[in-house]
């Protein structure tokens, strides 16, 4: 089924001309199909298989489904936000909102503001005055984040303690659908526990210590060195290339200046898309381009990426 109404440019086409998405786009059906079937599979058999067997299954399932939402969140697989949506809700990670997910997210992408320390929340950079504010132990933490090893080892807890704990703020502070969403969301955690404990026999605590947090420290290593602050925006957001393992566990978000560009293209044209417009891509982002996760792992691993308080303080406004 093909679609009426243009959404994107083609790789190579000149301005102007353009690229029909598909109406139903059944490859990323048949994955979404594969995410829940495994994890069901998989869980199932926590009583009857080896949990050394078990453990990196589920990881890799809760790695895939979370790479899922965010391309359900794009706008994908139908051009329903409703149906999309009921694709994408299903909390097999617990602590993270679809909705919330979406609603900052799509903020994230407002690349003009990237890296800025108030207006992007995906950013790990401070206002030198509010990390100056902060506690020794706390700016410690952040410090050790800063390298691959601390941001995988403690961002994987840190990330999600401190976005409860923004949370929690925000729905006593009462903004506006914030309850909704949670309420929502608890209401879908509920047959997923149900599941987890009472048809597959599994402790909830494991499954969340053991699963759910490294599932989100393997997704920390394709955030840590997407984006960094540099003056010209298209140049604040990475590439890292030829990553065969985790590159389809990201759905390719690892070509991350590409889906800044165009992120309507769906995941299995990205890499096409890519060979297309690399030269002119990586010229576009400055350069900014690593080879596979093992060299962000080797110039970063023990090393921080970048300083935390922001080198100019905030993203400067483009002037009208």
């Amino acid at each position: 089924m093909t679609a009426t109404t243009p959404e994107r440019q083609a790789p190579g086409s000149p301005p102007g001309r353009r690229e029909s998405l598909s109406a139903v786009e059944v490859p990323t059906l048949l994955l979404i199909l594969v995410a829940y079937g495994g994890w069901l599979l998989v869980t199932y058999h926590y009583r009857s298989w080896p949990f050394w067997v078990v453990a990196p299954l589920v990881i890799v399932a809760l790695t895939l489904h979370s790479s899922l939402q965010h391309e359900i969140l794009h706008g994908h697989p139908t051009r329903s936000r409703l149906v999309n949506k009921l694709f994408g809700m299903v909390p097999l990670s617990f602590w993270l909102p679809y909705e919330r997910y979406r609603a900052t997210h799509l903020v994230h992408h407002t690349d003009e503001r990237l890296t800025d320390p108030i207006d992007d929340p995906e950013t790990y950079y401070w206002t030198p005055a509010a990390f100056e504010h902060l506690s020794a132990v706390t700016r410690g933490i952040y410090r050790l984040q800063q390298t691959l090893a601390g941001r995988v080892l403690v961002g994987s807890f840190w990330r999600i303690a401190k976005f409860l704990h923004g949370e929690l703020r925000g729905v006593l502070d009462d903004l506006p659908g914030l309850r909704r969403d949670w309420l929502e969301h608890l209401l879908w955690c509920v047959p997923v526990i149900l599941w987890i404990t009472l048809v597959c026999g599994m402790p909830l605590w494991l499954y969340v210590v053991a699963l759910v947090i490294p599932a989100n420290g393997v997704l920390l290593i394709r955030s840590f060195a997407e984006h960094r602050a540099r003056p010209e925006a298209r140049h604040r957001i990475a590439v890292v290339e030829r990553s065969w393992i985790l590159g389809p566990l990201f759905l390719y978000n690892n070509l991350h200046s590409l889906h800044h560009l165009e992120p309507k293209v769906p995941w299995y044209e990205l890499n096409a898309r890519y060979r297309a417009t690399r030269e002119r891509l990586l010229a576009d982002n400055g350069g900014l381009v690593y080879c596979t996760y093992f060299d962000v792992a080797r110039r970063f691993l023990f090393r921080a990426h970048d300083r935390l308080p922001h080198p100019t303080g905030r993203v400067p406004e483009r002037p009208a």
